[in-house]
Protein backbone atom coordinates (compact mmCIF):
# COMPACT_ATOMS: atom_id res chain seq x y z
CA UNK A 1 0.00 0.00 0.00
CA UNK A 2 1.49 3.64 -1.19
CA UNK A 3 0.26 6.94 0.70
CA UNK A 4 1.67 10.16 -0.88
CA UNK A 5 0.62 12.28 1.61
CA UNK A 6 0.63 16.19 0.66
CA UNK A 7 -0.01 18.73 3.68
CA UNK A 8 -2.14 21.35 2.53
CA UNK A 9 -3.83 24.61 3.30
CA UNK A 10 -6.85 23.70 1.07
CA UNK A 11 -8.32 20.63 -1.06
CA UNK A 12 -11.08 19.60 -3.09
CA UNK A 13 -11.87 16.91 -5.92
CA UNK A 14 -14.46 16.85 -8.36
CA UNK A 15 -16.45 14.59 -10.27
CA UNK A 16 -18.22 15.91 -13.35
CA UNK A 17 -18.13 19.41 -12.20
CA UNK A 18 -19.30 18.86 -9.02
CA UNK A 19 -17.41 18.71 -5.61
CA UNK A 20 -17.67 15.28 -3.65
CA UNK A 21 -15.05 16.19 -1.14
CA UNK A 22 -13.27 19.49 -0.02
CA UNK A 23 -10.86 20.04 3.08
CA UNK A 24 -9.19 23.20 4.64
CA UNK A 25 -5.91 22.27 6.24
CA UNK A 26 -5.14 19.17 6.29
CA UNK A 27 -3.61 16.23 4.01
CA UNK A 28 -4.61 15.42 1.16
CA UNK A 29 -3.65 11.74 0.48
CA UNK A 30 -3.51 9.59 -2.56
CA UNK A 31 -3.70 5.92 -1.73
CA UNK A 32 -2.62 3.00 -4.13
CA UNK A 33 -4.00 -0.27 -3.07
CA UNK A 34 -1.69 -3.28 -4.28
CA UNK A 35 -3.39 -6.85 -4.82
CA UNK A 36 -1.97 -8.46 -1.75
CA UNK A 37 -2.74 -5.46 0.50
CA UNK A 38 -5.28 -6.28 3.74
CA UNK A 39 -7.25 -4.35 6.98
CA UNK A 40 -4.33 -4.99 9.06
CA UNK A 41 -2.26 -3.07 6.69
CA UNK A 42 -4.80 -0.40 6.44
CA UNK A 43 -5.09 -0.17 9.75
CA UNK A 44 -0.95 0.46 10.53
CA UNK A 45 -0.66 2.90 7.32
CA UNK A 46 -3.73 4.80 8.72
CA UNK A 47 -2.48 5.04 12.00
CA UNK A 48 1.45 6.29 10.85
CA UNK A 49 -0.44 8.72 8.73
CA UNK A 50 -2.89 10.18 11.41
CA UNK A 51 0.49 10.47 14.00
CA UNK A 52 2.50 12.15 11.75
CA UNK A 53 4.06 15.55 12.63
CA UNK A 54 4.67 17.57 9.66
CA UNK A 55 2.83 20.61 10.78
CA UNK A 56 4.96 23.21 11.97
CA UNK A 57 4.63 24.75 15.99
CA UNK A 58 5.38 28.02 17.20
CA UNK A 59 8.94 27.54 16.38
CA UNK A 60 8.49 26.82 12.67
CA UNK A 61 9.43 22.87 13.26
CA UNK A 62 7.52 19.97 12.19
CA UNK A 63 6.39 18.41 15.25
CA UNK A 64 2.67 18.56 15.39
CA UNK A 65 0.12 15.89 14.17
CA UNK A 66 -3.42 16.49 12.40
CA UNK A 67 -5.56 16.20 15.37
CA UNK A 68 -3.09 19.12 17.04
CA UNK A 69 -4.03 21.52 14.21
CA UNK A 70 -7.81 20.03 13.61
CA UNK A 71 -6.65 18.93 10.19
CA UNK A 72 -8.79 16.82 7.67
CA UNK A 73 -8.21 14.31 5.37
CA UNK A 74 -9.03 13.98 1.42
CA UNK A 75 -8.16 10.59 0.59
CA UNK A 76 -8.39 9.42 -3.15
CA UNK A 77 -8.11 6.25 -4.53
CA UNK A 78 -5.39 5.60 -6.86
CA UNK A 79 -4.24 3.09 -8.50
CA UNK A 80 -1.64 4.13 -10.87
CA UNK A 81 0.67 4.69 -7.60
CA UNK A 82 1.22 1.20 -8.64
CA UNK A 83 2.43 1.33 -12.45
CA UNK A 84 5.34 -0.30 -13.84
CA UNK A 85 6.99 1.06 -16.38
CA UNK A 86 10.23 -0.44 -16.14
CA UNK A 87 9.29 -1.99 -20.20
CA UNK A 88 8.50 0.58 -22.78
CA UNK A 89 6.64 3.41 -22.52
CA UNK A 90 3.02 2.23 -21.31
CA UNK A 91 3.23 1.34 -18.22
CA UNK A 92 1.21 -2.01 -16.51
CA UNK A 93 -0.91 -1.46 -13.70
CA UNK A 94 -0.66 -5.56 -13.03
CA UNK A 95 0.61 -5.09 -9.31
CA UNK A 96 -2.85 -2.80 -8.42
CA UNK A 97 -5.27 -4.78 -6.33
CA UNK A 98 -8.21 -5.55 -8.70
CA UNK A 99 -11.29 -3.28 -8.40
CA UNK A 100 -13.92 -4.93 -6.51
CA UNK A 101 -10.80 -5.80 -3.70
CA UNK A 102 -9.37 -1.95 -4.05
CA UNK A 103 -12.96 -0.08 -3.45
CA UNK A 104 -13.55 -2.63 -0.49
CA UNK A 105 -10.61 -1.79 1.11
CA UNK A 106 -10.83 2.04 -0.04
CA UNK A 107 -14.13 1.96 1.54
CA UNK A 108 -12.73 0.53 4.89
CA UNK A 109 -9.62 2.93 5.03
CA UNK A 110 -12.52 6.11 4.57
CA UNK A 111 -14.53 4.74 7.83
CA UNK A 112 -11.51 3.56 9.95
CA UNK A 113 -10.46 7.39 9.24
CA UNK A 114 -13.62 8.91 9.88
CA UNK A 115 -13.57 6.76 13.77
CA UNK A 116 -10.51 9.31 14.95
CA UNK A 117 -10.37 11.89 12.80
CA UNK A 118 -13.36 14.59 12.49
CA UNK A 119 -13.12 15.58 9.02
CA UNK A 120 -12.98 12.71 6.30
CA UNK A 121 -13.55 13.30 2.52
CA UNK A 122 -13.18 10.89 -0.52
CA UNK A 123 -13.46 10.76 -4.18
CA UNK A 124 -15.51 8.26 -6.12
CA UNK A 125 -13.77 4.87 -6.38
CA UNK A 126 -12.63 4.61 -10.19
CA UNK A 127 -14.23 8.00 -11.48
CA UNK A 128 -12.55 10.24 -13.33
CA UNK A 129 -11.94 12.67 -11.21
CA UNK A 130 -9.84 16.67 -10.71
CA UNK A 131 -8.16 17.19 -8.00
CA UNK A 132 -7.42 20.43 -6.57
CA UNK A 133 -5.56 21.76 -3.67
CA UNK A 134 -3.03 23.77 -2.17
CA UNK A 135 0.21 22.32 -1.07
CA UNK A 136 1.82 23.74 1.99
CA UNK A 137 5.52 24.21 2.42
CA UNK A 138 5.12 22.28 -0.53
CA UNK A 139 5.56 19.49 2.11
CA UNK A 140 4.64 16.11 -0.09
CA UNK A 141 5.87 12.29 1.36
CA UNK A 142 5.68 9.18 0.57
CA UNK A 143 4.57 6.19 2.68
CA UNK A 144 5.05 2.60 1.32
CA UNK A 145 4.01 -0.21 3.13
CA UNK A 146 7.00 -2.49 2.38
CA UNK A 147 9.42 0.59 3.56
CA UNK A 148 7.56 0.61 6.59
CA UNK A 149 6.16 -2.94 7.73
CA UNK A 150 8.12 -5.85 5.57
Amino acid sequence: MKFVVQRVSSANVSVDGDVVGKIGKGFMVLIGIREDDTRELADKMLSKLIRLRIFEDENEKTNLDLAAVNGGLLLISQFTLYADARKGNRPSFVKAGGPEMASELYDYILAKARETVPVVEGGVFGAHMIVSLVNDGPFTMVLDSDELFH
